[in-house]
Order: structure tokens, then C-alpha cells, then sequence
């Protein structure tokens, strides 16, 4: 009985474990799949150049991705095409993280979000401007007017991956 007591006292005593969840949030490690993210480079052009590999390597179908041609008047990311239209059908995601792995990009990461709700089934199709992110400071928003032959590569030269 003298151990009980000493054991209920000792959990009295410590930092509660109750999260109040809305406003407090809890953090996810490191290697958590949430929502999906379209990232973006630091001058503001999308990282997607709408070659639809991720759409091929989802195993459960659920992107999908209508590319268009990019102009020097008109550029939404580095090379000839862009995603026009960016689909994510939340209802058949399986989160396997394919589509992350098959990117030349790295246009599409599995995020640390994992607050997704919604009511009806067409809430639950992510759009382009559902999942791109922000454009970052000191960046410009899209489409964006550049000079003629400055972006000839669709994908950039990338380091290699240190996971």
C-alpha cells in the first residue's frame, strides 16, 4: 500500500502529459509523413515541372497532373512545362511517400501537417494552390516575366540525398 501511495504521489508531483490540442500542437518526428507540399525555389518558381512521375508511382492513383508550356512572358518554373493543374485526392492517399521518391524535382514532400479534416468528398481533392507553399521573402510570386535563355534545364543540378 506504502508503494502505491509513493508511486501516485510521484505522478502528482510531475509535468502532466495532457497536450491541449488545438492550440497546443504536438511535434512530430522527423521522418512523420503528413500533407502533402509543393515546394517552391528561393526566386519563387514552382520546384514542379509537371512530368508526372509522382502520378505514375502512386500505387493508389491519386494524383494527378496536367502540364502546360512555360514562355519567357509567362514562367512558373525553370525548363519548357509547369503543373497547370496539381490534384491530390486525400480520400486515396495511403501516404506511402512515392511520389516523393520519384521526383527529379524535389517538387512534392510528405510535410509534418497532419491536421486534415473535411466534410465532403470534394473538400477532400487538394488543389495546386491547396498544397504549393509561400513564396519566400525576397521572392516573386507566379508566373513570373523573365529574360529570354536564362532557364534551360528543367531539372537543376541537385547535390546528392544525405538520408
Amino acid at each position: 500500500m506504502f508503494k502505491g501511495l509513493l508511486t501516485t504521489l510521484k505522478e502528482w508531483t510531475g509535468k502532466p502529459v495532457t497536450i491541449q490540442y488545438p492550440e497546443e500542437k504536438r511535434p512530430v518526428r522527423t521522418r512523420f509523413k503528413g500533407r502533402h507540399v509543393l515546394k517552391r525555389y528561393e526566386n519563387g518558381l514552382e520546384k514542379c515541372i509537371g512530368c508526372s512521375l509522382c502520378a505514375a508511382a502512386c500505387p493508389a492513383d491519386a494524383i494527378f497532373v496536367e502540364a502546360a508550356e512555360n514562355t519567357d512572358d509567362e514562367r512558373y518554373s525553370p525548363g519548357e512545362r509547369y503543373a497547370r493543374v496539381y490534384e491530390i485526392n486525400m480520400l486515396r492517399c495511403i501516404f506511402c511517400g512515392f511520389c516523393e521518391d520519384a521526383c527529379p524535382t524535389e517538387a512534392i514532400v510528405l510535410g509534418d501537417n497532419y491536421e486534415l479534416s473535411f466534410t465532403d468528398r470534394h473538400q477532400s481533392i487538394y488543389t495546386k494552390e491547396m498544397l504549393l507553399e509561400p513564396v519566400p521573402e525576397g521572392g516573386k510570386p507566379t508566373p513570373q516575366q523573365t529574360p529570354p535563355g536564362v532557364y534551360v534545364r528543367a531539372v537543376p543540378a541537385m547535390k546528392d540525398p544525405e538520408d
